[in-house]
């Protein structure tokens, strides 16, 4: 591939012209103003201390913090991943009031959402469409007069993929949302719906063996392709586009830098034979380790050994969680110590209430029920959540270095050319006090081929 003329790295601008399209991605990490209280888990606990972690996890410093970013990165189109609908419009004002990206559209169903801005003084809104965990949008740009009868549409399809052992769903959401711009194609009566102006990007929650990127620079996937040890397809799925789409950052000089970069916790945490992903278990470090915390909680002696009663498991749940009734932890807990959910009366027909888990009054949690909590948390993916608790609780974890990954990424079909990409590089465990994200953001300027 040949080199394109720009390849910057973040801070700087990307470039754009009247009949170019500059394009930024960006998972902006779920916990905004009102959902996701537990975002200061996600901070390095051996980098900064609980009074700092609690200064710049607040929505208010990370929104200044992507309000600058942007600011400075200038695109035409901004495509997000993890927005919440319950403050939305709150949350991302900023992106009207102070930037001027005065068109948005939402993802309209669940709680991590993709939303796509632009500028309506350079893109005039043709179509959106909405597919599982993608959304596509489709636009003219405002072109000089004297241009406006060769003005194409240009297809933007911001995907937020399927996390965990979800390999099979990743590669239906991603067939699901090209197939929609090739559709999308054919009702506009474009010329060749099979080679659209299309640019694909966002959070894949997978690298390069990933089947759903597969698909996309393999024009198409089969059941003889595994992913988490199972196919990812029962029958063969040509991608519709004429050619596989192009990865932007091989139109650079040098290798494109990982996107998910996180403190190394998966080598302390989980046993060396089990799978970190699928049936993970608590490392013999990590149980020595929690056993210990358990002891110093449990203040009830019995015959047979410590039990941590209600008042204990208050004290670690408000050292964890910073009060009583939020958290997995807490669900968990609860369970642990003999809640179960009250039998159903009455009209089977009748809609009733989720009733509230609260923790039993005569409750006791044992070691072995507190080493399930954690367990369960495991299971669940939350690393960053057990490094944190028990750096709470005394027992902080050394530091292993970092884990990093590209699953943030940006394509194009051959109809289209990136003049310039731009990436940005991270040294430190994300989220920091530099960057608000567990991601780093992508982006390119693109020109018809």
């Amino acid at each position: 591939m040949v080199a394109i003329s720009k390849h910057l790295l973040s801070p700087a601008a990307l470039p754009t012209a009247p009949d170019q399209l500059s394009v930024l991605s960006y998972n902006v990490l779920l916990p905004n103003s009102r959902d996701g209280w537990w975002n200061y888990k996600m901070y390095d606990p051996t980098s900064y201390s609980s009074t700092d972690i609690d200064r710049i996890s607040t929505w208010d410093y990370r929104r200044n913090l992507l309000k600058d970013r942007i600011e400075l990165i200038n695109p035409d189109v901004v495509c997000m991943q993890e927005v919440s609908p319950d403050s939305f419009e709150e949350d991302f004002a900023f992106m009207k009031e102070v930037l001027g990206f005065d068109g948005v559209e939402m993802f309209k169903r669940g709680r991590f959402r993709p939303a796509t801005f632009w500028k309506k003084s350079k893109c005039d809104l043709v179509s959106t469409m909405h597919k599982d965990r993608t959304l596509l949008t489709a636009f003219h740009l405002d072109l000089p007069s004297e241009h406006a009868h060769s003005n194409k549409v240009w297809h933007v399809l911001n995907c937020h993929l399927q996390a965990g052992p979800q390999g099979p769903r990743r590669v239906r959401q991603i067939d699901e949302g090209v197939s929609a711009s090739f559709k999308l194609a054919k009702r506009l009566k474009e010329e060749e719906p099979r080679d659209p102006l299309l640019i694909v990007c966002g959070d894949f929650n997978g690298g390069d063996e990933c089947g759903a990127v597969r698909y996309l620079e393999n024009g198409g996937i089969g059941p003889s392709f595994i992913e988490d040890g199972a196919p990812v397809a029962s029958r063969e799925k040509p991608c519709p586009m004429s050619q596989p789409l192009t990865d932007v950052s091989t139109f650079t000089s040098r290798p494109a830098p990982p996107t998910l970069v996180v403190a190394e916790l998966i080598s302390q945490m989980v046993k060396d034979e089990s799978s970190a992903y699928e049936e993970p278990e608590l490392s013999e470090d990590c149980i020595d380790r929690l056993t210990r915390c358990f002891y110093n909680y449990a203040t009830q002696i019995e015959s047979f050994g410590a039990l941590m009663n209600i008042e204990d498991t208050k004290k670690w749940l408000i050292d964890i969680n910073k009060e009583v009734g939020r958290g997995s932890e807490y669900r968990s807990a609860a369970r642990e110590m003999g809640w179960s959910e009250p039998e159903q009366d009455g009209n089977e027909n009748i809609p009733k209430e989720k009733p509230r888990i609260t923790l039993p009054k005569d409750g006791l949690l044992t070691l072995n029920g507190f080493l399930n909590v954690y367990q369960a948390e495991l299971k669940g993916g939350k690393f960053w959540g057990i490094a944190y608790d028990l750096s709470v609780m005394g027992e902080t974890l050394p530091s292993k270095g970092l884990f990093s990954a590209r699953f943030d990424r940006m394509y194009c079909t051959t109809k289209l050319r990136p003049t310039a990409v731009l990436d940005t590089e991270a040294d430190k465990a994300c989220p920091n006090q530099l960057e608000p994200s567990d991601h780093l953001p992508v982006g390119a300027t693109f020109s018809i081929a």
